[in-house]
């Protein structure tokens, strides 16, 4: 399994691919405008309590104000409240918490009112960035997130990932982080720790509390709001969080940007640092590695799978919809219900794809076709489990229903990923008009291709719009030979002036048209 990172710098953005043997997984974008990032804190004033909703909304410096429910301030608010208070005073100038006097812990189930003040000053976290008229989901509740560990402040837990599931490497490093951290804070163990020697978390530990210094020392004096911790660059915190052994290649466009990214390889994995790669050449480094193609047939309503199947994907305010479809096709499969779990498999697996390439979150609806068999239906449901066990958005699947749905449940922390793929119609005589990427139509012609050849017909002749035929036989090698490779038969290709834009026919070799 190869991974690369591919990442494509403009002026005011930064764009981050994320291939799994050449195909996209992942897209990220990170826009100089995008000043509410997952992980930012801000020191901030309480706007107002509500007790009805048992939340206070915040002012973070966005047009709608933070929303801050009672769950979200953490057990230790009052400590963080005191702390906050004197540091920003000038009165506290050890950060340390070693000999900071903690607070009585608040009530689990407590009210808002009793825990927060309007005009109070308080430290929050962005923990879902503003999203449709929404503003800024924070917490009070503080970590900094590292390589290895995350740091928790006013806290003395040691937690472990659940990913780990072997008991004596769990008790490893619980044994070892407990040793090196200090009192006042607590510790979640990260998936990547796994294996580690102790001087790798303490160095990624002694990082951490360097940030937690620097930003208690922005305190005193800061105007309120403002942001005191900031998240690292896109591309470190997309490294740190999704880097491991199977990366075999990170290429990038722009030679500030390059060196960054070397620099912190050579921090956290300096074996690897020379797997990062100064991408110069004429062509746009997203075409190169096919990305552009992959973007435009990816993000549509409709999305095409292997062998004639498709996914629609329809979204609502309250959830998105996603239902499956075998499509017309010819299929060996002996009966309806192997052809139905051949489908779904493959759907699963496009599924998975898709909820992390557009970062679909909230709930989740996916109409699967219809299986009588009650061990496929697990089947289905143990494939899709292992397809998005990457997926580092925490979700929670639901078996199958008597009805075929299978519900899903899916993190949001930022808004979804929304590109457009359809295009101005040339043909159009009013302004507006749309029609679906070209490059979607290619594709379902080498479908229709495919079907046609599995019936065996022994000429076939394709009518299309002078454009899209000019598309298919230019270059070196053009489409129509890559098609005369890989199935040993030649297509005709005639240009039709009448046809409209993404008009196309195919005829036999009688003439006769081709249903």
């Amino acid at each position: 399994m190869d991974k690369e990172l591919i990442i494509r710098s403009s002026s005011d953005n930064v764009d981050f691919a994320l291939l799994k043997d050449g195909k996209l997984i992942e897209l990220q974008k990170d826009e100089d405008s995008n000043d509410f990032s997952v992980g930012d804190v801000f020191i901030a004033k309480i706007r107002k309590a509500v007790p009805g909703l048992n939340a206070a909304f915040v002012n973070v410096g966005y047009e709608k104000d933070a929303f801050l429910h009672y769950h979200d301030l953490g057990p230790k608010l009052p400590s963080l409240l005191k702390f906050t208070k004197r540091v920003s005073t000038g009165k506290l100038k050890d950060f340390s918490l070693k000999n900071f006097p903690f607070e009585k812990d608040i009530e689990k189930d407590g009210k808002i009112v009793d825990a927060l003040k309007s005009n109070q000053s308080l430290l929050v976290q962005i923990v879902k960035e503003p999203i449709s008229t929404k503003g800024p989901r924070i917490s009070s509740e503080l970590s900094i997130a590292g390589r290895y560990i995350v740091l928790v402040p006013f806290s003395n837990r040691i937690s472990i990932s659940q990913k780990i599931e072997d008991r004596e490497e769990k008790d490893r490093l619980k044994r070892l982080v407990k040793s090196i951290t200090p009192p006042g804070f607590g510790v979640i163990v990260r998936t990547v720790a796994q294996g580690k020697k102790v001087a790798e978390l303490d160095k990624d530990l002694q990082n951490l509390l360097s940030r937690w210094t620097a930003m208690c020392k922005k305190l005193h004096k800061a105007h309120h709001p403002s942001k005191v911790l900031g998240e690292m660059n896109k591309a470190s915190s997309i490294l740190r969080d999704i880097f491991n052994d199977t990366f075999t290649s990170i290429h990038v466009d722009d030679e500030t940007l390059f060196y960054q990214i070397k620099d912190y390889l050579q921090e956290i994995a300096p074996k690897k640092e020379s797997i990062v790669k100064l991408y110069q050449s004429n062509v746009p480094i997203f075409e190169k590695f096919g990305i552009e193609r992959q973007i435009k047939t990816s993000f549509g309503k409709t999305v095409s799978m292997a062998k004639g199947a498709y996914l629609v994907i329809e979204h609502t305010e309250a959830l998105h919809v996603i239902d499956v479809n075998s499509g017309n096709r010819s299929n060996k499969a002996n009966n309806q219900e192997d052809t139905a779990l051949e489908v779904n498999l493959i759907a699963a697996t496009e599924m998975a794809r898709q909820l992390r390439l557009r970062d679909m979150g909230g709930i989740i609806v996916v109409d699967f076709i219809d299986m009588t068999n009650a061990e496929n239906r697990q089947k289905l449901f143990n494939h899709l489990r292992d397809e998005m066990k990457d997926d580092r958005a925490k979700h929670k699947i639901l078996p199958p229903s008597k009805f075929g749905l299978i519900q899903i449940t899916r993190q949001r922390v930022r808004p979804e990923m929304n590109i457009k793929t359809r295009e101005e119609n040339p043909d159009a005589i009013v302004n507006g008009a749309e029609v679906e990427a070209p490059i979607g139509i290619v594709q379902k012609i080498n479908f229709d291709l495919e079907k046609l050849f599995k019936k065996d017909y022994k000429k076939v002749t394709l009518n299309t719009h002078p454009f899209i035929a000019a598309f298919l036989t230019k270059g070196i090698p053009s489409v129509r030979s890559k098609w005369f490779l890989e199935h040993k038969k030649w297509v005709k290709i005639l240009p039709r002036d009448a046809y409209t834009y993404l008009e196309y026919h195919f005829f036999d070799k009688d003439g006769n048209q081709i249903k």
